[in-house]
């Protein structure tokens, strides 16, 4: 993993917390209700997706509607802190499994 400097504590907290209520948002459960994850495109059962910060948090990404998305949590254990032109290449293998 590349090295990168941490977002700060209270960052980190803040949008922990600002995650929590945007999960109970509306806005997140129609995001969810499509069952899709947004790395792999493969289908789950809504309750099976996280939510995923593209930027992450503790990489100073904010929770945002722009920046949070559903994801199944395979990706997002093999995502954790990378950004997604960092794990590009897992991207690109999944893509090519699906072709075949």
């Amino acid at each position: 993993m590349e090295f990168f400097i941490p977002a700060d504590e209270e960052h980190i907290k803040r949008e922990k917390q600002k995650a929590r209520e945007l999960r109970k948002s509306q806005w997140w459960k129609r995001k969810k209700s499509s069952g899709i994850c947004y790395y792999c495109g493969k289908k789950f059962h809504p309750s099976e997706l996280t939510m995923d910060h593209i930027v992450p948090i503790a990489r100073g990404g904010k929770t945002v509607k722009g920046n949070v998305v559903p994801c199944c949590k395979e990706c997002n254990n093999k995502k954790k802190y990378m950004l997604p032109i960092e794990w590009e290449e897992y991207l690109k293998k999944l893509k090519n499994e699906t072709e075949e």
